[in-house]
């Protein structure tokens, strides 16, 4: 089997209910290896309860959840994810190197002071290793944030709504990290809303109320709609009563 080919996340029938909310509502979906896979929806759609399923975060209520051929459970057991949540999960009154170093006595990280050096290089934060994360700007805080996902070498990254509260042009200075990772082999799943950003992953995955509803790349979904851009698609797709996925 290819590597490209081969499957990251296989989910099958995956259903999450919070009281009488049906958060997850039988959602099936393949991210394969080395790709960025983008999940597409608007808020309470149930992205970030997906990712936090993934994440072994969340018991999932019915169906199957594997990355890379394992369960969750074992897969972040043995340091093969990288999450990266919404909020920064930071220790204000610490450095950056501070940061990172907590991080890595966590992940077990070999060579840590070579890896946080390594990692801060490649999110463009080694010049500001000593300050103090309450002086950063929300900018600086995200890329610390997935400085912290990256320092233990995932082969999977879990982002969810990276680039939310961020400007157009950080944002694509992210998404020129995120190619990088990529091309280096690893894989990636990103929440958003933002269509920008959409347009940007390998495939995407439409969802509506836990389900994924259609499913392709950018041009693909686009063409399937009869619209002009990728918004118009998702508005034309979501208002539809019924759609199957693209294969």
């Amino acid at each position: 089997m290819k590597f490209q080919d081969a499957i990251a996340v296989r989910a099958r029938g995956v259903r999450k209910r919070f009281g009488t909310v049906d958060a997850l509502n039988g959602l099936d979906l393949e991210v394969r290896r080395g790709e960025i896979y983008g999940l597409l929806g608007p808020n309470g759609s149930g992205k970030t309860t997906f990712i936090r399923c993934v994440a072994g975060l969340v018991r999932i209520d019915a169906g199957t959840i594997t990355l890379l051929g394992v369960s969750p459970r074992q897969a972040v057991a043995a340091g093969r994810i990288g999450y990266m949540t919404q909020a920064a999960a930071l220790y204000a009154d610490l450095s950056v190197d501070e940061n990172l170093a907590f991080f890595a006595r966590l992940q077990d990280v070999p060579d840590t002071a070579t890896r946080i050096e390594e990692t801060l290089r490649t999110v463009e934060l080694l010049d500001r290793r000593r300050s103090i994360v309450s002086t950063l700007s929300g900018g600086l805080r995200t890329r610390l944030s997935l400085a912290a996902a990256l320092l233990h070498r995932p082969e999977l990254l879990l982002l969810d709504e990276p680039t939310v509260g961020i400007d157009p042009v950080l944002r694509r200075e992210f998404w020129t990290h995120f190619r990088e990772l990529a091309s280096r082999g690893v894989t990636m799943l990103v929440s958003s809303h933002v269509m920008d950003e959409a347009s940007r992953c390998d495939r995407l995955g439409l969802i509506r109320a836990g389900r994924v509803l259609a499913e392709g790349t950018a041009p693909e979904l686009i063409a399937r709609a009869g619209a002009r851009d990728l918004e118009s698609a998702f508005l034309a797709l979501d208002s539809a009563p019924a759609a199957g996925a693209i294969g």
